[in-house]
C-alpha cells in the first residue's frame, strides 16, 4: 500500500525526515509545512511536494495519511503538543520527534488521544533502529545473554545549550533511556544525581543547565540500569556506548551504530559485528532514515497502534523516567514510576 505523507517542521531534523520519506517506496511525499515561508519553500523545492505555512491550510488542500512532526521549541519538545493534536484531529497517523513534550500531562494526552481515535502515534527513538541494536535485541530474545542483570549506557555530546536547567535530560536522554528499556523492559524506580559544567562562553562560573547526570534505574525484571550523560564531552569519540550484562554473557554497542561485540561468560570466543553501512558521525543520519523507513513499512502493512515500534507510549515511558529523575534530584529521594 502506498500512502501520502508530509512533514511539519522543516529544520535540520525535519529535512532528515523529508529525505527518508523521499527514499521510501511506500510513500508519496506531497507536502511540507513550516511557519517560515522561506524554509517551507526551500524544503519543498528540494524534496518535492507543496509548501504550506499552517497545518490548517495543508489539511484543507491535501489528502494525507501520515505526517512527521519535527517542530522543536524549548528543550526540543515545547512545540510538539499543538501540532500533534491538530494532525491527529485531521485523522493522520503521526511520527513525533522526541521528547513528545516537556510536560507529562501533554504527552499523556497525545498518547491517549491517538488511542481514542485509533491512529498510530510513533516517536523518533532512532537509536533502537540501528542494525546493531536490532541484532542485540534478537540475542536477548534467543537467550544468548541468559537472564538480564544490568545495563550501562553512556551518551554524551558537546552542546552549549544553556536556555534551561533541564534541556540536557529532556532533549537528549529519551534516546539513552529508550535503548535501556529496549533491552531491559519496564522501569519501576529511578534515582539521579546531576551537576553543572563550567560555562561554555569563556566567562567564569557554571552553566545554567544541569549538563552532567548519573541516573540509576531499577527495572521490573530486577535488572539494574545506569546512565552517564553529558553536554560537556566530545561526541565524535564514542557518542553512545551501551553495555548489557546477563548471566551467560554481555554485549557492547560502540558509538551507537558502529560495532556490536558479544563477550561470553564462559569461553574465549568473542563475536564482533561491525556496521559496514555507516562511518563516523555522518552515519547518524542513517539512524533517522532507518527509523522513518520502519514507520513507513509498518503503516504500509496496516500496523495498529499497539504494533508500532518506538511508539508514542514508549516515548511517554522514557519521559516518565526523565521526569522521575528530575524529581529525584530535587527531592533527594528514589522515585517510584507508574508507567516507566
Amino acid at each position: 500500500m502506498t500512502f501520502r505523507a508530509a512533514v511539519v517542521g522543516a529544520g535540520q531534523i525535519g529535512r532528515s525526515h523529508l529525505a527518508a520519506y523521499q527514499s521510501c517506496a511506500e510513500v508519496e511525499l506531497v507536502a511540507v509545512c513550516d511557519l517560515l515561508r522561506d524554509r517551507a519553500d526551500a524544503a519543498a523545492a528540494e524534496f518535492g511536494g507543496k509548501a504550506y505555512t499552517s497545518i490548517a491550510a495543508m489539511a484543507a488542500a491535501e489528502r494525507l495519511d501520515a505526517v512527521s512532526v519535527c517542530t522543536a521549541g524549548a528543550q526540543n519538545g515545547s512545540h510538539h503538543f499543538a501540532p500533534v493534536m491538530q494532525c491527529l484531529e485531521c485523522g493522520w497517523h503521526v511520527l513525533c520527534e522526541k521528547p513528545l513534550s516537556n510536560h507529562l500531562t501533554e504527552a499523556r494526552t497525545m498518547v491517549n488521544h491517538a488511542a481514542k481515535l485509533g491512529l498510530c502515534l510513533g516517536t523518533d527513538l532512532n537509536h533502537r533502529f540501528t542494525p546493531q541494536a536490532e541484532l542485540a535485541r534478537r540475542w536477548v530474545a534467543e537467550g544468548r545473554l541468559g537472564a538480564i542483570l544490568m545495563s550501562n549506557v553512556t551518551l554524551w555530546i558537546d552542546n552549549p545549550n544553556d536556555r534551561s536547567e533541564w534541556v540536557h535530560l529532556r532533549a537528549l536522554h529519551p534516546h539513552s533511556l529508550d535503548v535501556m528499556r529496549y533491552f531491559c523492559g519496564r522501569a519501576v524506580k529511578v534515582q539521579a544525581f546531576v551537576n553543572h559544567g563550567p560555562r561554555t562562553d569563556g566567562e567564569p562560573g557554571l552553566r545554567v543547565c544541569w549538563s552532567n547526570c548519573q541516573v540509576n534505574v531499577l527495572f521490573e525484571s530486577g535488572a539494574l540500569g545506569h546512565l552517564t550523560g553529558s553536554y560537556d564531552a566530545n561526541m565524535k569519540l564514542n557518542l553512545e556506548r551501551c553495555e548489557v550484562l546477563g548471566d551467560k554473557g554481555r554485549f557492547v554497542i560502540d558509538n551507537c551504530f558502529e560495532r556490536l561485540t558479544f563477550y561470553p561468560r564462559h569461553g574465549e570466543e568473542i563475536t564482533v559485528v561491525p556496521n559496514p553501512l555507516f562511518g563516523g558521525m555522518a552515519g547518524f543520519e542513517g539512524t533517522i532514515e532507518r527509523r522513518v523507513k520502519r514507520w513507513c513499512a509498518q503503516l504500509a502493512a496496516g500496523a495498529k497502534l499497539d504494533e508500532v515500534e518506538g511508539s508514542g507510549a514508549e516515548g511517554l515511558a522514557v519521559q516518565e523516567i526523565i521526569e522521575g529523575a528530575i524529581e529525584s534530584w530535587e527531592t533527594g529521594c528514589v522515585v517510584d514510576l507508574e508507567n516507566g
